[in-house]
């Protein structure tokens, strides 16, 4: 009996070893940047083809754009054993294909960053899902712009090395097991986990706090210092905490990480200002020069939004989803859930849990009616969704955050009247995260049938006919259901857009920021006595050009009624000093009011429940 143990234990120690090779592990080294550029070794798991192909995606998820990661890469190489190379042949833009695979220890190769050359036309890859390489003081490092997979190997463990200055920490939802300074090892399951997990190093700036048993991370990189983690962390903390109480019992992760980049747009830097989701953490971008107020106001809605996706795609997805092809992707037809309900969480969340107003959440809802009807409003939003990547519908993508929080919202409706207020689209994501979860997809085909099942007969022919079909939805009979009717309200305006969008201010040859000539002048300028023609030279002692009008429109959004300010205009060839206070605009729009008392119970249920 000895005798076996011992011979048992053997084996299972050699058994163990093999299976620790049987992975793929990578190594991305941050501490010897050539040339803005990095280098990454993939030592290969044992391979018995004669021939492999080494992919860089082509696409993520999240963006439902092609863009091209591999054309990052360059000086690709591949080794045997004894350090001589193998025969490479660059199939695509992003696939190298490996002669005599079977003699294949590793590949090597050199990466390059997105930021520095966006707005030059080279790319149009967004900000979050982008890359950024400034040795000694930061790293986006988005894995898929540095890590591929060899072609059938995707689902294989993944242990990732990342050596790095000793003055930098990355911030990420991962565990380091290396307790070195200079050196990160991170293990995960298999390669769509590694994608699902983005890192950030910079000099440490990052807060932790928990949430009903969630640890939050906010690591912040501001390049003047101008930003904190400390700064930003006491409105996101008020945020989260009201997420997770909307949620309740959804629970799918047990830390989170926010990594904020602030970019100085003026410079070759970061352009494209948002976020990107991942199960665990959300990669965000914004500029730098955002006044407090506006940056914390502009997170409120999109980190919100990148959050509530633990609960779709990450609980609820179709296998599409599960089992994306970075290369040659199939797309899902549920766009309108995966974003649109997600989007609408993040407006209903806030009215839920009293962080905006009734009236402000109408005026949300409103503003996207209003936008969703610039797009097709009879295209069938599945086929959208299905085809995605290709036109018409690649320029209707913008509308699943419009058109698919209204058909969330719509679809919230139909349950509170149906339930009389007791159940909502929040408890059907409760009840298909029960059934499906992180690890069990759906068949695409299936989902619309499964939601009928769970919830009434109407949401199903809701689906059937405004989602699958190509009817556009009524909006205005699904808020009388709520007691809700149509009215004109007043909201803010800017100082120097008008709805938020047309400019007031133009530049003149000379590179001045002028009022445009022959406009009607809005509240603030009449208050002030600005005329169209005069050139805006500074405002509150700080000099404005061309160079960076884009800081004004930015500071202008802070702006508070009543304030102090002071301008220096030219008119007329003369310069003068204008002192004042600022009078915000007040725009009238078509809205959404309550009218209804008689709805109010149904309403609050639906709005507060």
């Amino acid at each position: 009996m000895k005798h076996f143990i011992y011979s048992l234990a053997i084996a299972l120690t050699v058994a163990g070893q093999a299976m620790a090779q049987d992975n793929v592990k990578v190594n991305v080294d941050l501490k010897n940047v050539t040339d803005d550029k990095v280098s990454v070794t993939v030592t290969a798991p044992k391979i018995k083809e004669k021939t492999i192909t080494y992919f860089i995606p082509k696409i993520v998820p999240g963006t439902y754009s092609v863009d091209n990661y591999g054309s990052f890469v360059e000086g690709f190489k591949a080794y045997d054993k004894k350090g001589k190379e193998l025969t490479v042949t660059k199939a695509d833009e992003n696939s190298w294909k490996i002669e005599n695979a079977d003699k294949l220890v590793k590949v090597s190769y050199l990466v390059n960053d997105t930021y520095d050359t966006e707005g030059t036309g080279k790319h149009e890859i967004f900000s979050p899902s982008g890359t950024n390489i400034a040795a000694n003081e930061n790293f986006v490092i988005n894995t898929h712009g540095f890590v591929g997979y060899f072609d059938g190997k995707g689902e294989m463990p993944y242990e990732l090395t990342v050596i790095h200055p000793a003055t930098l920490w990355g911030a990420t939802s991962m565990t380091d097991t290396d307790e070195s300074s200079e050196k990160d090892v991170f293990t995960v399951s298999r390669y769509p986990e590694l994608v699902d997990h983005p890192i950030m190093y910079s000099k440490p700036d990052y807060t932790t706090f928990t949430v009903d048993g969630m640890d939050i991370l906010i690591s912040v990189y501001s390049p003047t210092g101008a930003v904190t983690a400390k700064a930003i962390t006491p409105e996101m903390e008020v945020m989260m905490r009201a997420q997770k109480k909307f949620l309740g019992p959804i629970n799918s992760t047990k830390k989170y990480a926010i990594l904020l980049y602030l970019s100085d747009v003026m410079g070759n830097d970061a352009k494209g200002f948002g976020a990107l989701e991942h199960t665990t953490s959300t990669t965000v971008v914004m500029p730098e020069a955002m006044p407090m107020d506006q940056l914390l106001s502009t997170l409120k809605d999109v980190v919100s939004h990148e959050f509530f996706h633990i609960v779709t795609p990450l609980s609820v997805h179709s296998k599409e989803i599960h089992f994306f092809n970075y290369n040659t992707p199939k797309m899902s037809e549920h766009l309108w859930m995966y974003e649109g309900v997600t989007e609408y969480f993040a407006n209903l969340f806030q009215v839920n849990q009293g962080l905006i107003s009734e009236e402000e959440f109408f005026t949300r809802i409103s503003d996207k009616i209003n936008q969703s009807r610039q797009f097709d409003d009879t295209m069938n939003f599945t086929k959208m969704s299905k085809n995605i990547l290709e036109q018409p519908y690649k320029d209707s993508y913008y509308n699943v955050y419009l058109k698919g929080a209204l058909i969330a919202m719509c679809i919230d409706i139909e349950m509170r009247e149906a339930s009389n207020g007791q159940r909502g689209i929040l408890s059907l994501m409760r009840d298909l995260s029960k059934e499906y979860g992180s690890e069990k997809p759906f068949n695409d085909d299936e989902l619309f049938a499964r939601i009928t099942a769970l919830t009434y007969p109407q949401v199903g022919e809701f689906l059937k006919t405004y989602v699958a079909g190509d009817t556009p939805i009524p909006y205005e009979n699904y808020f009388a259901k709520m007691g809700v009717t149509q009215a004109v309200i007043q909201k803010p305006g800017n100082p120097f857009l008008k709805n938020q969008q047309i400019p007031y201010v133009t530049v003149d040859a000379n590179g001045n920021i002028i009022i445009l000539p022959n406009i009607e002048g809005n509240a603030y300028m009449t208050n002030l006595g600005l005329k169209g023609g005069d050139a805006i030279l500074s405002v509150n002692g700080t000099a404005y050009t061309v160079e960076n009008i884009y800081d004004l429109i930015m500071a202008s959004m802070a702006w508070e009624e009543g304030e102090p300010i002071t301008l220096t205009i030219k008119r007329d060839g003369k310069e003068q000093e204008i002192k004042g206070n600022v009078k915000l605009p007040v725009e009238e729009v078509e809205g959404y009011k309550a009218t209804n008392e008689a709805k109010s119970a149904l309403r609050q249920a639906w709005l507060k429940g």
